[in-house]
């Protein structure tokens, strides 16, 4: 007769499996890993992995959605120290900058599972439109505490430099766009910008 798995030891093969999961689809394409990678990489059985995820497509969603966790608490968790409201805005850029500098950087993950799934997993589909719609009311709160119009400008600009950097490897991206929207803070500020962002 099998031995019961305690709820602790649930929680942490599950959290072996996402993290395992989520290595392997960042780095590679989640259509270019199979679930027997997955097994190896997670020491976990298919029979177990299963129990915790009915198909691919729902350990894909919950690695989106862990993921969306811990990097809106890391970007937020770094603009906020900043007290100047125009100086967070800017900050954003600055934490932009220090993600496209890390070792294994390969884009944005949300980006990167529309374009494999987005069109054929509603349920990807949903999860990359929530951390997104998330991103967008993230910033739309640090660009109205710094007076500007609306977020979309900002928005746009972040966006921009995290697909740009995510092709070209390169930080450079989020220098460039905090000195734009230097610029749109400057202008607002100088009466100029009113519907610039």
């Amino acid at each position: 007769m099998p031995v019961p798995i305690s709820e602790e030891q649930s929680r942490q093969d599950r959290a072996a499996l996402l993290d395992a999961a989520e290595e392997l689809f960042y780095a590679r394409g989640i259509q270019a890993v199979g679930m027997d990678e997955v097994r190896t990489a997670s020491g976990l059985p298919l029979k177990r992995i299963y129990r915790f995820f009915a198909a691919k497509e729902d350990l894909v969603v919950a690695v989106l959605r862990r993921r969306d966790e811990r990097w809106r608490g890391a970007l937020t968790a770094h603009v906020e120290r900043v007290a100047e409201p125009g100086e967070r805005v800017l900050a954003l850029f600055d934490w932009l900058a220090g993600w496209f500098g890390q070792p294994g950087f390969r884009g944005c993950a949300w980006v990167n599972a529309h374009g494999e799934l987005g069109s054929s997993s509603e349920a990807v589909l949903a999860e990359v439109r929530s951390h997104k719609r998330a991103f967008h009311d993230r910033i739309a709160v640090w660009t109205r505490a710094a007076g500007l119009p609306g977020p979309d400008g900002i928005v746009l600009l972040a966006e921009g430099a995290i697909v740009t950097a995510g092709i070209t490897g390169d930080p450079a991206p989020a220098h460039r766009a905090r000195e734009a929207a230097a610029v749109l803070l400057a202008a607002h500020r100088d009466g100029g910008g009113a519907t610039a962002a």
